[in-house]
């Protein structure tokens, strides 16, 4: 991943309507999976909307300081 949260929304804004698969830290040892579409990119939050057979909201934000920090990561289909 890039080091700096402006590179970091350069790239997503290249993958913006694509398929990913959001793999977040949820506590010491619990990690959660959510696929989803790279919806928009806004100045400091990009939003992916999710894949309602296996989640029971429609979308979630993330910061780019969450990829920036590992809590967060990102794999594009």
């Amino acid at each position: 991943m890039p080091t700096s949260i402006i590179s970091i929304k350069k790239l997503l804004d290249s993958h913006v309507g694509e398929n990913l698969t959001v793999v977040a830290q949820a506590g010491r040892k619990k990690v959660t999976k959510r696929k989803g579409i790279l919806k928009s990119t806004f100045p400091a939050v990009f939003v992916v909307d999710l894949d309602q057979d296996q989640n029971s909201f429609e979308r979630v934000s993330y910061s780019y300081t969450d990829l920036l920090t590992k809590n967060i990561e990102l794999k594009f289909e």
